[in-house]
């Protein structure tokens, strides 16, 4: 076996060079794949425990003192710093893996519920009420805060519920908005004492303010202006602020009427959460939430205790938000594997073809069927497995992540097809001994029963997944379910709905391969008709080059039906798959333009100044500004619900409407169409608002108490100024209290802009800070913020490229196979008279009608898979970060014309290209060698 190895290797190093690289670099790809999807799918995860409010994420156990039946001096003691530490450790030792503890961001202490009234009257009154603060005693606050000044506070010997005075330290934020300094003492009323002094000794500033440490309870860092609901505007508004305690002194807190509770707060490590253990994530939270960990901490803390997280809902969201991804990327996936397959069958036909003679000469002398493809094996894994591990190595560098199986399970099955394909193409082209070979192209062989057989099987599987993706679309009907209450049930069954219905997922995925398969094959039984009755028309006319190419044309081998299938699997994945990131960006752009109305919005609750207006036009980018007045709460005559009134200027109005496609109408619409002086002005109505008032007259009443009367005169489904809400629009200049439009004084409330590259610094600059200004392209990026969306766009892409990769590949190794017959063909017919024009378009004119089928057979069967599978499947989830109220409905999959034809045209130019290209190059050597006698080209 030794000695044919190195024989065959030496005899052709080019191609095992050649066949080396393309199984490195498909096994690279397949090996990276996985790889990539659990780097985008655990980033995402993190991101989205990450940004979500520590006070949501953080599992939180708490412990009053009226849950539970202790003396007063058990209760003291159980606030103490050392029984709380032991404690704390018990509470950590609770939590069960996955679920990993961030040790720096968990934190336990005493709290008062109740917030205390500050007896001091020196602290700020916005409206008269006196402030009111927190005590909380939490540990490690040296290890998260720096001394901007004073000291940290501290204990003299043992504190108890009796003691007068402790001290206690305030951040810079609670320092700078209650008028808080260093030295200053503030008083709490006690129970059944004298007031408990606080002297503030310390101000710190957070080293991580948006830490679970003190963002878990935003009021340790930031006090709160709060509102007391049952107080009479405007004497209603109060601040609340914190007092941090040093841990020792919590025993003191009983002495207050704060009702101090003891709490433990664990937060999640989001640096150490993968994607791939999100069900034994979502278990192990359930546990320590409401199952065997939360009675492990009630034994180790409090019989009484309770827990509190909002996380499980963090990992339901995000849950849904992968499952409505992940089989959009699985389309991609299997189309490309499916056209890499498709290569590697290729090649070892091609080789297998090259060594015909050569196989059949081993099989005519003796060669067992089974030693002579044993003997290929050999010499292809010789060369594949090698380039098959080097391709794994560099996707494992490339592509750093924690899992390795589904990598080394992809990238060994690359090399075993690739060792494979050419043993299994010998094995079926020399299972008998023949001298002679019969015709085998597709004039003449007809369909066996067993292809008839397998075309049936696919077109009712393609057929099958279709009907399940229009049915139950890409998400799946095993989601996990709303309705389902309680943090046990609701992981449970998240985690679940991602497990099941694994085939049927995976046949949805391959709907779109299965389409471009059957448009394959039915072209391929349809090939031959009209090419048969263009030779005989061509026949008649005068010149061989026509009838000819179409002879050759016809004469194409059966093994062409692989480059078909693998060019029409391409050509339908890229459809797809470029249909998805147009509809995509639709999606992004049409949702940002919701979001703002225009290119840009400035918008304040109060008139904006009358000058404001001719200031943004002369700013950079814009071309025009539409001045609105919004009143969000006017109350209509039938004493409902209030409703949102617009009052526009209808000639800029009506343009901008025009231009985003948000409810365009006439400008006359909003013109009287009686008396100038008419009281009852015509209104464009939202349909929800048609439907309550009809066309009568109807009256509303403005917050300056006027009333003015309304028509409803025509209806539509949005606006820009108000988009996704209900809305009354009416020319501003009619309203009573506005001013004409070329009157000074009070200005409008919004401004839409419409421009291009608009600064949105200048704007805000323009206003002085006292409006909101947002921009169409700041909302469009705040789109695109999730990782996990991100990360499966850039993968789809990767995806499609390689598909479109593997393609041209499969055509050029279709070209390469015809190339030595082809050199043939010319040196032989330019001894007969062709010139070298005849040749370029003899090439040309053979080339044509597989690759004009091959291109409207792909932009027919993308088209089709596109129209057929877009009901089910909703961009949204791929194309917006979060579920936002302007999100634009029925967002589903469109036709994108430029990923239909430029492929298809592509292709085209590339094999009309290289077929010219060969004849040009041809026409330059010598035809000694192809005029040989007795060769077999």
């Amino acid at each position: 076996m030794a000695p044919w190895l190195r024989t065959r290797l030496r005899a052709a190093p080019g191609t095992a060079c050649a066949l080396a690289l393309l199984v490195a670099f498909t096994a690279c790809l397949a090996a990276a794949f996985p790889r990539a999807v659990d780097r985008y799918e655990d980033a995402g995860l993190r991101s989205a425990v990450a940004e979500a409010p520590a006070e949501q994420t953080t599992v939180q156990f708490y412990s009053q003192p009226s849950t539970t039946e202790l003396p007063p001096d058990e209760w003291e003691s159980a606030l103490r710093q050392d029984t709380l530490r032991e404690q704390y450790a018990q509470v950590l030792a609770a939590v069960d893996r996955p679920l990993v503890v961030d040790r720096a961001q968990s934190s336990y202490g005493v709290r008062t519920t109740k917030p205390l009234v500050a007896l001091d009257r020196w602290l700020p009154r916005p409206s008269g009420l006196p402030a009111e603060v927190s005590l909380v005693a939490q540990n490690g606050l040296a290890d998260h805060a720096r001394l901007s000044a004073g000291r940290l506070p501290r204990t003299t010997g043992s504190v108890t519920p009796r003691n007068r005075s402790v001290e206690a330290a305030v951040t810079t934020e609670t320092a700078e908005r209650l008028r808080i300094k260093v030295g200053s003492v503030i008083h709490v009323p006690g129970v059944l004492r004298e007031p408990l002094a606080v002297r503030v000794t310390g101000i710190v500033t957070p080293r991580e303010p948006q830490g679970a440490y003190w963002s878990t309870l935003p009021l340790l860092r930031t006090p709160s202006l709060m509102r007391k609901l049952e107080a009479i505007p405007p004497a209603n508004t109060y601040w609340l602020g914190a007092l941090l305690l040093p841990p020792d002194t919590a025993p003191v807190l009983l002495g207050t009427q704060g009702d101090p509770e003891r709490y433990w707060q664990v937060a999640p490590a989001a640096a150490s959460l993968n994607a791939r253990d999100l069900p034994g994530l979502s278990s192990s939270l359930a546990a320590l939430v409401s199952g065997p960990g939360l009675l492990a901490v009630r034994q180790a803390t409090d019989s009484a205790a309770d827990a509190n997280t909002g996380l499980d809902t963090v990992l339901r969201s995000h849950q849904r938000l992968r499952d409505g991804i992940a089989p959009l990327v699985s389309v991609a996936a299997f189309g490309t594997g499916t056209v890499a397959a498709v290569v590697l069958l290729m090649a070892g036909g091609l080789a297998a073809d090259r060594r015909r003679t050569e196989l059949a000469l081993l099989r005519a002398r003796g060669g067992s069927l089974r030693g002579v493809t044993g003997r290929l094996l050999a010499e292809t894994a010789v060369v594949a497995v090698p380039a098959g591990a080097a391709g794994l190595v560099v996707a494992l560098l490339a592509v750093p992540t924690t899992r390795y199986a589904h990598a080394v399970v992809a990238a060994a099955a690359v090399t075993l097809l690739a060792c494979a394909a050419l043993p299994l193409s010998a094995a079926a082209r020399h299972a008998v001994v023949r001298v002679h070979g019969a015709r085998e192209d597709l004039t003449s062989v007809r369909p066996s029963r067993r292809r008839t057989v397998a075309e049936v099987t696919l077109v009712v599987l393609a057929l099958g997944a279709v009907v399940a993706l229009r049915r139950r679309g890409t998400d799946g009907a095993g989601s996990s379910d709303p309705g389902i209450s309680g943090a046990s049930e609701a992981l449970g069954a998240s985690g679940a709905s991602g497990a099941s219905g694994g085939s049927g997922d995976h046949l949805v995925s391959l709907a779109p391969v299965l389409v471009g398969i059957i448009a394959a094959l039915v072209l391929v039984r349809l090939y031959p008709l009209p090419l048969r009755r263009l030779a005989r028309r061509v026949g008649r006319l005068r010149g061989a080059v026509g009838y000819l190419s179409l002879a050759r044309a016809g004469r194409t081998p059966v093994s062409a039906v692989l480059p078909l299938l693998a060019l029409l699997t391409a050509l339908t994945t890229a459809a797809f798959g470029g249909s998805v990131l147009a509809g995509v960006a639709d999606v992004r752009d049409r949702a940002a333009l919701s979001a703002t109305g225009a290119d840009a919005r400035v918008e304040a609750l109060q008139a904006l100044p009358a000058a404001l207006p001719d200031q943004v036009r002369r700013s950079p980018g814009v071309r025009e500004v539409s001045p609105v007045n919004i009143a969000y709460n006017v109350t209509p005559d039938d004493g409902a619900q209030p409703v949102t009134l617009v009052g526009v200027d209808p000639g800029s109005y009506a343009s901008l409407a025009r231009r985003t496609a948000l409810g365009t109408f006439p400008e006359a619409v909003l013109k009287p169409t009686g008396s100038p002086r008419s009281d009852v002005l015509p209104a464009l109505a939202s349909p929800s608002l048609a439907d309550r008032f009809g066309t009568r007259p109807f009256s509303v009443r403005l917050d300056d108490g006027s009333l003015v009367s309304l028509r409803i005169t025509l209806v539509r489904e949005t606006t820009p100024a108000t988009p996704g809400g209900d809305f009354l629009v009416v020319d501003r200049a009619r309203l009573p209290g506005l001013p004409e439009p070329t009157a000074g004084g009070t200005g409008p409330t919004t401004l839409l802009v419409t421009g291009s590259h608009l600064d949105g610094a200048a704007l805000r600059a323009l206003t002085g800070g006292d409006a909101d200004v947002r921009l169409r392209s700041e909302a469009l990026a705040r789109y695109v913020d999730s990782p996990l969306q991100a990360g499966a766009e850039r993968v789809y892409t990767a995806a499609v490229a390689a598909g479109a990769g593997f393609a041209t590949l499969a055509l050029l190794l279709t070209l390469i196979r015809s190339a030595p017959e082809r050199t043939a063909l010319l040196a032989r017919l330019r001894t007969m008279g062709l010139t070298r024009a005849q040749g370029r378009r003899l090439l040309i004119l053979e080339s044509l009608p597989q690759s004009l089928t091959a291109a409207l057979g792909g932009t027919l069967a993308g088209w089709a898979a596109v129209r057929l599978l877009s009901p089910g499947i909703d961009l949204t989830t791929v194309a917006l970060a979060t579920a936002t109220d302007s999100a634009p409905a029925g967002a589903h999959l469109r036709t994108d014309p430029w990923s239909l034809l430029v492929p298809a045209l592509a292709i085209v130019i590339l094999t009309t290209g290289i077929a010219a290209a060969q004849a040009w190059w041809t026409g330059r050597r010598s035809s000694v060698r192809e005029l040989r006698v007795g060769d077999p080209r």
